[in-house]
């Protein structure tokens, strides 16, 4: 259906500023959050981005470009407590590959997957540490972990790894205003000079 729009009505004009979304994975139009769930679902369906880092929803023939709290993507632990560490995005996709991780001032975690960078929910942080190693893949004891937690949150390297599947990579830290640069999306996409502009 969205493919027949866009070969149909190829030059409808994109909307800026009226999508947004949340460090929780919430969607908000002009500040209000979308509760219903087959909109939810029809949008998580058609978010993507361009070549610009700019990401949208592509809604038929039209792309409504969204405003970024913090990063394009949120990860949900999904996991129970005690089994192998399971994630997925705001979108419903499950995670196959983490390739990064970084834990910036504010102690929010990044983690860039096949999907992209996002941020774990914070809710779900607590059931994340687990997950947390040291060198070796052993589990570090919470003495450890909250040394290790400040020396990153003070932007030094400490030796911490992430445990996903059979993998593991190290934390790095991350200044939050430097995420947008630092992956290459825009956060708050901007109607671009002499185009047509759809309210």
């Amino acid at each position: 259906m969205v493919l027949r729009g866009m070969a149909k009505w190829p030059d409808v004009p994109a909307v800026y500023g009226w999508l947004e979304l949340d460090r929780r994975g919430h969607w908000l139009i002009k500040g209000d959050r979308i509760t219903n769930p087959g909109v939810i679902a029809f949008i998580a369906r058609n978010y993507t981005h361009d070549e610009q880092g700019r990401w949208f929803f592509q809604n038929g023939p039209q792309r409504v470009f969204v405003t970024l709290e913090y990063a394009p993507l949120v990860y949900r632990v999904l996991n129970p407590e005690g089994t192998a560490l399971e994630l997925q995005s705001h979108v419903g996709r499950a995670v196959t590959a983490v390739s990064g991780a970084w834990l910036d001032e504010n102690g929010v975690v990044l983690l860039e997957t096949e999907q992209g960078v996002g941020t774990v929910h914070d809710s779900d942080l607590e059931r994340l540490l687990p997950s947390f190693v040291d060198a070796e893949g052993h589990p570090l004891d919470e003495a450890a972990l909250d040394h290790l937690l400040e020396r990153i949150e003070a932007g030094q390297r400490p030796a911490l790894w992430l445990k996903f599947r059979e993998r593991t990579v190290g934390f790095e830290p991350l200044r939050s205003g430097t995420a947008p640069r630092r992956f290459g999306f825009i956060a708050h996409p901007v109607q671009p000079a002499g185009k047509q502009e759809c309210g």
